[in-house]
């Protein structure tokens, strides 16, 4: 009986090195096609576009690359597990009663299957596509990045807000780059009362600067240009430069100004 014993115990150690290496090549493999798949994403954006991918083809090849390498996750442990007797028997009771166990991991992650499904929807529908400059909330931000599961978006402040997908799916987006990356900026300056408002809207307005008046009241005009940054990436450099020449112009026509 010891004797069987110890070669029982000898199998079993077996089965588990080899379900640990089934694991191992599945996490190499999953990594070198993920990798593999990156780059020739790019060199095909290169030769096809002459430059980087879109947005649309960044967003598609993000999803891809992370569903190939979950599946690919999904048939080492399915490897690992068939190398273990004890699991084999335990998969084979499971398959046996799948239905009443669909029922109860549908139910149990619902809510990850639904994000999971409304992130796919994302990427092929594309209502948003990473470097959009969107609202969400009256939340304002750059996608950064569209998982299976989660988008990121960052805040103007730098923040960043992590939205399920499903949510993102059933709520009204508003995108502002969707059609034109091109995005509006504006800029405000207060000043008295009795400034000249001719002459300060005068001063700043050009062939892509407008200026508006805004607001009035007892004591002081709110003056208002807009201009265009030609991403979301350039906006706070272009409101910064637009501010800080509509300022330096009204001093030097003695126009000053009490809050920017």
């Amino acid at each position: 009986m010891q004797d069987v014993h110890f070669y029982t115990a000898a199998v079993s150690t077996d089965d588990w090195i080899d379900a640990g290496v089934a694991l191992l090549v599945a996490f190499v493999i999953a990594t070198v096609v993920d990798r593999l798949i990156a780059r020739r994403g790019t060199r095909v954006g290169e030769l096809v576009t002459r430059g980087e991918l879109s947005a649309s083809a960044q967003t598609r090849l993000r999803l891809v690359r992370r569903l190939t390498y979950a599946l690919i996750l999904v048939i080492g442990v399915a490897i690992a597990a068939s190398n273990i007797p004890g699991l084999s028997s335990i998969a084979k009771g499971i398959l046996a009663s799948s239905a009443v166990l669909g029922l109860v991991i549908g139910f149990a992650a619902r809510q990850t299957l639904a994000n999971g499904i409304a992130g796919i929807l994302l990427a092929i529908t594309q209502p948003i596509r990473i470097g959009d400059l969107v609202t969400f909330e009256e939340q304002t931000g750059a996608v950064e990045d569209v998982q299976l599961t989660y988008t990121y978006i960052r805040l103007d402040d730098g923040r960043r807000l992590i939205v399920p997908n499903e949510r993102l799916a059933q709520s009204s987006v508003v995108n502002h780059t969707i059609l034109d990356p091109r995005v509006q900026v504006e800029v405000s300056v207060w000043l008295p009362p009795d400034v000249d408002l001719d002459k300060a809207m005068e001063l700043i307005a050009s062939d892509d600067v407008s200026a508006t008046v805004a607001e009035t009241d007892k004591e002081g005009v709110r003056l208002s240009a807009t201009t265009w940054a030609q991403s979301p990436s350039e906006r706070a450099k272009t409101a910064a430069e637009l501010r800080a020449r509509w300022l330096r112009l009204l001093r030097e026509h003695a126009l000053s100004s009490a809050e920017a």
